[in-house]
């Protein structure tokens, strides 16, 4: 455009050059010489003026884009000092809220201290009385069995008790959803100890309820890490009929889960089917108390799946496990239809909807093969368990640690007193 300006305006300076030139050298002697300069004059007079109002023009401009730059620096400076201002408010509000933090967790530790200083107190006075209460019938214990029991006492003496999680998967795109939790026992060897193996002699001790418990706290540490990282995972913990039912340890251990019950969604008590039938009006109390908090139950260990689910659904159970075999095994064909074997009258494929219609989802566990998978599909199962989808994995100390939660606490309160007995 301005290739084509300039080419018109030379146009007009050379037209008007020369009608100043004609009018100049008309009826005189030596027109073409003078008609010459005044061409010469007039044309450079014109590019002279062309130059003076260019240069006016681009000065005009000039002062228009510092006025610009002037205005847009006023502008950058007043955001500068906006930011300026919304940082140290930022400042003040991220050392306000980790004071918040800082005063929440000095007295969750408290409330901690408090809690385990009183289970422990309970539990050594248990166990003094079953220690005094049982040397006379169990004089006869045989060596293997003391030794053991020994072995037991020294693993929770120095805290060789881990925390193992196992993945729950949702069906069929095998994504981790939940993990199950498990305890071990190591003895000083190093050896991982499974439940069969210290059972037996651990039991009638009172020990098994010092273990339990301290899984139950050690979920809720890794149910709070995993929040802490914003990951929508639960965690299955099993409660003891013993811990519900118990009028000491329950209370305490209800008012930790009210000052956690923000982690209530992640975090599901879990049941034998065996248990949750033997229970009474206090666990059942007890249960209705943790539901009230938001927390919720499943059922594992299910051997019979004709079950009264009015009554899992008034327990505020929200889960039931079947083993992956044993539910394969009910199946049955009968006049061209799938049936389970315990439920005649029901379609297999329908028994997940079933469950669904009273809020309860169905996890087939201890799933070992592809094979298994494919016909647990076939029933609309939403989840799966077992070592097809992982196997249970330590979490050790260190990892609870960074979960805020006192861990040599709980290692002097339960695991110290109960194991040193």
């Amino acid at each position: 455009m301005r290739k084509l300006t300039l080419g018109l305006l030379t146009g007009l300076y050379l037209a008007l050059a020369t009608l100043v030139a004609v009018m100049v050298g008309r009826g005189n002697e030596a027109g073409i010489a003078i008609g010459l300069a005044a061409f010469v004059g007039a044309l450079g007079l014109c590019f002279a003026f062309h130059g003076v109002i260019g240069m006016a023009l681009a000065n005009a401009r000039l002062s228009d884009e510092i006025g610009n730059v002037r205005e847009a620096n006023q502008i950058l400076a007043d955001q500068l000092e906006k930011v300026d201002v919304k940082l140290g408010e930022i400042v003040e509000t991220v050392a306000a809220d980790a004071m918040r933090r800082s005063e929440e967790l000095t007295s969750e530790v408290h409330q901690l201290e408090d809690l385990v200083q009183k289970m422990s107190d309970r539990l050594e006075d248990q166990l003094s009385h079953q220690v005094s209460a049982a040397r006379g019938p169990t004089r006869g214990r045989t060596p293997q069995s003391a030794a053991l029991l020994d072995t037991v006492r020294d693993a929770l003496a120095d805290n060789r008790v881990d925390l193992y999680l196992q993945p729950i998967v949702s069906l069929p795109q095998r994504r981790t959803v939940f993990y199950e939790s498990f305890s071990r026992l190591r003895d000083e060897t190093g050896r991982v100890m499974m439940p069969a193996e210290y059972l037996s002699v651990a039991e009638p001790m009172g020990l098994v309820a010092a273990i339990d418990n301290l899984l139950l706290f050690r979920c809720v540490q890794i149910v709070r890490r995993l929040a802490r990282q914003d990951r929508k995972v639960g965690i299955f913990c099993n409660i003891s009929l013993n811990s519900l039912s118990d009028e000491s340890f329950f209370p305490q251990f209800l008012e930790f889960l009210s000052a956690n019950k923000d982690l209530a969604g992640a975090l599901i008590f879990e049941l034998g089917q065996a248990a949750f039938d033997q229970r009474g009006p206090v666990e059942a109390r007890h249960m209705a108390r943790l539901a009230d908090l938001g927390f919720r139950f499943s059922l594992d260990k299910v051997v019979d799946l004709d079950l009264d689910f009015q009554d899992l659904a008034r327990a505020d159970i929200k889960f039931i496990k079947v083993g992956a075999q044993m539910l394969l095994d009910q199946l049955e064909e009968t006049e061209g239809r799938l049936i389970i074997r315990s439920l005649p009258d029901l379609h297999a494929s329908d028994f997940a909807r079933l469950t669904r219609r009273y809020g309860v989802e169905t996890i087939v566990e201890k799933v070992e093969s592809e094979r298994q998978i494919v016909d647990i599909l076939d029933l609309d199962m939403a989840f799966g368990q077992g070592h097809l989808f992982g196997e249970p994995r330590a979490i050790r100390d260190a990892i609870l640690a960074e979960a805020d939660m006192p861990v040599d606490l709980m290692q002097q309160a339960i695991l110290r007193r109960a194991g040193a007995r």
